[in-house]
């Protein structure tokens, strides 16, 4: 009786390896911006925390909302539970925030865990902020498509170039745990300061 000529396992061999499910493919948040909007702070993705309580630095760690805090004391941020008033708050001193990506496959909240990543329609946003004069970038993931952002922005590709340069911050994430909070705070104020936002 001729074989067959398909290949089958036998009943003793062990079960193949089912393949790893891939990442869930996750959707960003909404820019908090408005024509008051001097310097667009730009993170790269929100974190697990972030995105479950639908916040931006929603992660009690980072020290994102706490270094605003101490850059304007004399304005009493409002509570974590109060996340509208916060973007008001914000919105009050001149700062805009959005995220350099869309949507990405993640696990984890690292950004080294990013994968397929789509980047954001900076060219939609850029009639929302009459008065933009800065885009500072929050890390290095970030900061790594500034150019792109850049062009999409319709803006010169040289990152201090023109009207609105492009600056490169250090990471509020508790990952940077190389950065302490005060050196973290001292680096925000400097480069926030040319705007004439501190006041």
């Amino acid at each position: 009786m001729p074989r067959s000529s398909q290949s089958s396992l036998s009943p003793d061999s062990p079960p193949a390896d089912p393949q790893p499910a891939a990442p869930a493919r996750l959707a960003g948040l909404a820019p908090v911006v408005s024509e008051r909007t001097v310097v667009l702070v730009l993170g790269s993705f929100p974190g697990v925390a972030s995105l479950r309580a639908e916040q931006y630095y929603g992660h009690p760690q980072n020290h994102f909302w706490p270094i605003l805090q101490a850059l304007w004391p004399q304005h009493p941020l409002p509570g974590r539970d109060r996340y509208a008033e916060r973007c008001a708050w914000l919105l009050d001193r001149g700062l805009g925030l959005w995220d350099v990506y869309a949507a990405c496959e993640r696990e984890g909240s690292l950004d080294t865990s990013i994968r397929n990543a789509a980047v954001n329609d900076f060219a939609a946003l850029r009639p929302r902020c009459p008065r933009l004069s800065a885009i500072a970038h929050n890390g290095g993931e970030s900061f790594r498509h500034a150019r792109a952002v850049r062009a999409a922005l319709g803006l010169p590709a040289g990152l201090q170039e023109g009207p609105v340069p492009s600056l490169r911050l250090p990471s509020t994430s508790p990952a940077n745990a190389s950065w302490s909070f005060e050196r973290k705070r001292a680096a925000w104020a400097e480069a926030l300061a040319p705007f004439g936002l501190m006041d």
